[in-house]
């Protein structure tokens, strides 16, 4: 009897270390594992011109009208850093707020009724009013300066890392700060920043990825991926760089992407 009893324990103790846990088909880990982040489908409904000599750090929409950020680079095909209204059917731009080559400008977005404009790595931040670009006031902060959005509330910022942002949009002081992760951990490179419906969307910086986050807890709950369209623009046009910018026009609920000194910008279908 004991030595059935030990061939017993035996057997239950190797059938333990062997056995993986079950995975459903969405591939959460039953045990308590964390979900990958959900692929989500998309359509290419429309294309539409955009500068090539235009660096895109930020693509956004202010009372139905796209506007687009760019940075200044040493590029001679480079058209500095400017802020302005992009007439979507053609490509043509209006420089509101031209910066030129003295700031590298960053990612913008618009709240009650001002414009927030980052820097790259001069810690420095413009408010403008949004109807007349005055500009009223300069503010500052510790990182780097790449995506910008809000919430309606607040003004959530990316500087590259996996970290997000939260800043009082008339003190300009941080009062959140959230680390985005998926399954394998934090995800770095938190690029050109879009809220819609509820979620953050972020282009994930040197990869064909647009993230969709839950701006509570940072989990990234599902990806896009762009690669076919990124590789299309990259094989026919050399010169075109990162894929980079989100722009939702809430007035008509659609999204529009594209990338520094691409040629085109593209409407999608988000299923």
């Amino acid at each position: 009897m004991n030595k059935m009893r030990n061939v017993l324990v035996i057997c239950l103790f190797l059938f333990a270390c062997n056995t993986e846990p079950d995975t459903g088909k969405d591939g959460t880990i039953d045990d308590g594992g964390v979900a990958a982040p959900a692929v989500i489908p998309f359509s290419i409904v429309n294309e539409y011109p955009h500068d090539t000599a235009s660096y895109t750090e930020g693509l956004t929409f202010y009372n139905g009208q796209l506007y687009e950020s760019t940075g200044a680079t040493s590029t001679i095909s480079n058209n500095g850093t400017w802020i302005g209204p992009v007439e979507l059917t053609t490509g043509k731009l209006q420089k509101k707020i031209d910066l030129g080559t003295a700031w590298f400008g960053e990612g913008i977005t618009f709240l009650n009724d001002k414009i927030y404009q980052l820097t790259y790595q001069t810690h420095k931040g413009f408010v403008y009013n949004a109807k007349t670009h005055q500009k009223l006031k300069e503010f500052t902060y510790n990182t780097e300066g790449w995506g910008f959005t809000n919430d309606g509330k607040n003004l959530i910022m990316s500087d590259g890392t996996s970290s997000l942002y939260f800043l009082d949009p008339e003190s300009l002081r941080v009062l959140n700060v959230i680390g985005v992760a998926d399954n394998n951990g934090p995800t770095a490179n938190i690029n050109e920043l879009e809220f819609i419906n509820g979620f953050i969307y972020a282009n994930q910086w040197q990869t064909p990825y647009i993230l969709k986050i839950d701006p509570a807890s940072g989990k990234v709950v599902g990806r896009m991926d762009f690669s076919k369209m990124v590789a299309q623009i990259s094989n026919q046009y050399p010169d075109a760089e990162e894929f980079n910018g989100i722009a939702f026009d809430s007035v008509t609920s659609k999204v529009y992407v594209t990338g520094k000194k691409w040629p085109k910008l593209y409407e999608i279908k988000i299923f």
